[in-house]
């Protein structure tokens, strides 16, 4: 009954707003687009109610209410209040003007030598959708990347909506287990397994369906802060297929472990899978998984010019040396950031060592010391 009640298009709100003068209340509300629906009594008004921006507010000289504040949103604030961002009505309700369109600020990386090991971790904390969240980068490089191991225990149907996220990168890596997912446009739904991943363009509609036991990806985001916003009204999947459609520029990416080739990569006794990310996001990021192919072969020290690095490592073992600070033995669920310019070695590696490597930009420079 509670949901076919909020469901009524014949229901709505009212915002209460105190005032000792319900003319003077109603001309600065005009004032600023807001429309009279009701008044009364006609020949000493107490009560009106008017509407706009999406609210309806009603001008009570009765009520002991306090005075709220509203956020007023529009992509045109020089046309409210003379261009004002803070607005205060005669009876004290406080009116704050805001951008309606919400946009992505990536703020400048704070580049910093982070190792995140698993045995050391902070406990698993519940998020969106029941989801258990263990944080890889815990001061995230000064709010530019969040990077989140993610775990379902318990499978089954996953109590998501259609939503999307206001980002500047997305990646979902499938660790363990298996998530049936759907894309706006890009077809019915599939299922990522282990090994697969699929980066999120900005603002692509999508749904999490379901996930087996003992899920686990990898998500990486940036920037760190960044809005999700629930589509209430759309239907996935859509009737279009339209695998080459760009989300500002950026293409989804659905990479298949069992499709992948290997080749050599730019460490000494590793290959590496390329995932496509790197040209799907028009150069934003890339996504490497490398793995071991001769763990006696010699490390050089190494260095890179990324802006952002991190790596996560999926099996086996290694250690990590870097210029400056202790060496660090390394296992499967830890995980590092190396930041640019840095000299470091990888040595004592496992035969199973197999790492995820994220870059930003897609491209850069390794120097071999």
């Amino acid at each position: 009954m509670e949901n076919e009640a909020s469901a009524n298009p014949e229901n709505t709100a009212q915002v209460l707003i105190p005032t000792s003068d319900v003319t003077e209340e109603m001309s600065f509300f005009t004032h600023l687009g807001f429309r009279l629906d009701n008044i009364f009594p006609d020949d000493d008004p107490e009560v009106a109610v008017m509407s706009g921006h999406g609210i309806h507010i009603r001008l009570d000289k009765n009520t002991t209410a306090p005075a709220p504040t509203l956020h007023l949103l529009t992509n045109y604030p020089e046309a409210i209040g003379n261009g004002q961002d803070e607005l205060t009505a005669p009876g004290g309700t406080k009116l704050i003007v805001l951008p309606k369109s919400y946009t992505v600020n990536r703020p400048a990386t704070v580049h910093k030598f982070e190792v995140r090991k698993l045995e050391d971790s902070d406990p698993w904390v519940i998020g969106r959708a029941g989801m258990l969240y263990r944080d890889l980068i815990p001061d995230r490089l000064g709010g530019s990347i969040i990077a989140s191991h993610i775990r379902i225990p318990n499978g089954g149907p996953v109590p998501d909506s259609v939503h999307y996220h206001t980002i500047g990168f997305q990646l979902i890596f499938c660790y363990s287990g298996w998530v049936k997912l759907v894309y706006e446009d890009q077809g019915a739904p599939f299922i990522l397994e282990a090994g697969d991943c699929v980066t999120q363009p900005p603002e692509i509609r999508h749904r999490v369906l379901e996930a087996s036991d003992n899920l686990e990806v990898i998500e990486i985001g940036v920037p760190a802060e960044h809005m999700t916003t629930i589509v209430h009204d759309m239907e996935l999947p859509t009737e279009d297929f339209r695998p080459d459609r760009a989300f500002q520029r950026q293409k989804f990416c659905h990479h298949v472990l069992k499709d992948a080739s290997w080749k050599a990569w730019r460490m000494n006794g590793f290959e590496f899978r390329d995932t496509g990310i790197d040209e799907a996001t028009a150069g934003i990021a890339s996504v490497h998984v490398g793995r071991v192919i001769d763990s006696h072969a010699e490390q050089q020290e190494l260095s890179h010019d990324a802006d952002i690095l991190f790596t996560f490592i999926m099996q086996g073992k290694m250690e990590l040396a870097a210029d400056g600070h202790t060496a660090h033995r390394m296992r499967k669920g830890d995980a590092f950031v190396i930041p640019p310019n840095l000299k470091h070695t990888f040595s004592n590696l496992s035969d199973d060592l197999e790492l995820l490597e994220v870059s930003l930009p897609g491209k850069f420079k390794t120097m071999r010391n």
